[in-house]
């Protein structure tokens, strides 16, 4: 992939890291910044996966940084009226875009470091 390329697409996903987070804000559930900073980074758990073997730790880690799982959070709390599930979803549609923003893509199975967007 060309560096302009590279950059476009992080340019791509800062912008939609923003306005998620704006779109967070509108949906904080009166919770403290401080503990938003903490949930936000909280996806990253789910590395934990790897501690069993690369398979495990790519379909957990997958699971959690899926922009598709995300909007079905959204969904879900859009058609319930749970403000909670909104919150949840737009939370880690955020997350999932800023770790695109910074080379971390989605896994495959063989290492930790080949992702969709190419190996780190």
């Amino acid at each position: 992939m060309s560096k302009k390329m590279n950059f476009n697409i992080q340019l791509e996903e800062a912008a939609i890291t923003a306005i998620s987070l704006y779109f967070l804000s509108q949906h904080s559930l009166a919770l403290s910044v401080w503990l938003w900073i903490l949930l936000f980074f909280s996806p990253d758990l789910a590395m934990v996966g790897y501690l069993f073997n690369t398979k495990t730790g790519a379909l957990i880690y997958n699971l959690f940084h899926h922009r598709g799982i995300a909007l079905i959070l959204v969904g879900i709390g859009f058609f319930s009226g749970q403000e909670v599930w909104i919150a949840a979803g737009i939370l880690l549609f955020a997350h999932a875009s800023f770790d695109r923003m910074l080379g971390f893509g989605l896994k495959y199975e063989d290492a930790f470091k080949h992702t969709h967007l190419g190996t780190m």
